[in-house]
């Protein structure tokens, strides 16, 4: 067993380097927005993240679960399992002008108002103009997007099964500093499952009905905080206390019909999911508004974004086989996203 424990903590780790070695590539592309006041860079920053934060929300709420069926009383399972989220097309570029942002920086062209957002393209945004007191002081460009070809998220969770066609999952994962310089990442949350056709004809149901069906909710929050060094003029020594913190919160409510054949557990699912995504920049930044003109600022970006609710449907396959499952699917709604994953439980 703790065998086991260490091979699903060594891959969990990997899926989380792997989950945030893209955005973290942004860094520098993210640290070029801290130009004219910390309003302005708010709003250009959460322009830039936006599908990122949109992604992983839809990503960790996603896997709760592949069969309809319920764990017998005391029957355990383990599984890992990831989601990509892919980035629709509309969410690879943003309006430069649809921010509200201040008279203190614009477009140096009106007509170039389009700038690649995480997900966008390797191309450079628009020139910015800086301005103070309505006379032009220094300028800049928006950063690239990163390529992103799809937001990953992973999960790792128990379950174990319950009374009246019930089981329990939890999902924990203590913080765990990724590397050096890749900061710590920690997990938790909960959900119930209750197989409705066993709640209301109890075991009845396995020898009348061909199939499953159950509903289900569960809960997830996601910490992570990433050391910073966004440094001023003349590449000067950063604040030692820069560093950015993200909470990833989800709720994701299920209603899921699947059958067993052999050794394969075909399923679909309808689930309504909500999300909230804040990220905090912490430390002393240095914003520049002018040419070679720097001002600090303490704890200059909180983002708190909610999300739009949404519905999902999900198509998937599982594949049992003594001890192990494998797992696979897609899903449909706001953001598509393909599911996968692996576990290891005792029986149904």
């Amino acid at each position: 067993m703790k065998k086991i424990h260490t091979t699903f903590k060594t891959l969990l780790i990997f899926l989380f380097l792997f989950g945030f070695s893209t955005s973290l590539s942004a860094q520098d592309e993210i640290s070029g927005l801290f130009k004219s006041n910390k309003e302005d860079a708010q709003k250009l920053i959460q322009a830039y993240l936006n599908p990122f934060l949109r992604g992983f929300g839809t990503g960790i709420n996603s896997n709760w679960n592949t069969s309809a069926a319920t764990k017998k009383f005391g029957r355990v399972e383990l599984r890992l399992g990831m989601t990509g989220v892919m980035i629709p097309e509309s969410d690879q570029f943003f309006d430069i002008t649809k921010l509200g942002l201040s008279s203190n920086i614009a477009p140096a062209d009106p007509s170039k108002t389009l700038s690649p957002t995480i997900g966008g393209d390797k191309i450079n945004g628009p020139l910015m103009n800086i301005y103070a007191n309505n006379v032009q002081v220094g300028q800049f460009v928006l950063p690239k997007g990163a390529e992103l070809p799809f937001v990953p998220a992973p999960q790792l969770q128990a379950t174990v099964g319950f009374i009246k066609g019930m089981d329990f999952t939890v999902r924990y994962v203590p913080n765990i500093k990724l590397g050096e310089s890749n900061g710590t990442i920690g997990m938790m949350g909960g959900g119930v499952k209750v197989n409705l056709l066993r709640l209301f004809t109890g075991k009845l149901s396995d020898k009348v009905l061909p199939f499953d069906l159950a509903a289900a909710v569960g809960y997830t929050r996601l910490t992570y905080q990433l050391p910073l060094e966004v440094r001023g003029a003349n590449n000067s020594i950063p604040d030692p206390n820069q560093k950015l913190e993200a909470r990833f919160e989800g709720l994701n409510i299920e209603a899921i019909l699947s059958k067993k054949v052999l050794f394969f557990t075909p399923f679909i699912s309808m689930a309504y999911q909500k999300s909230e995504s804040n990220v905090d920049l912490k430390g002393v930044y240095p914003f520049q508004i002018a040419s070679n003109t720097y001002v600090n600022f303490s704890d200059p970006v909180s983002i708190n974004q909610k999300n739009p609710n949404s519905l999902r449907t999900n198509v998937g396959l599982q594949f049992n086989l003594l001890l192990l499952r494998v797992f696979g699917s897609y899903s449909f709604g706001d953001f598509e996203a393909f599911n996968a994953g692996i576990g290891i439980g005792i029986g149904r």
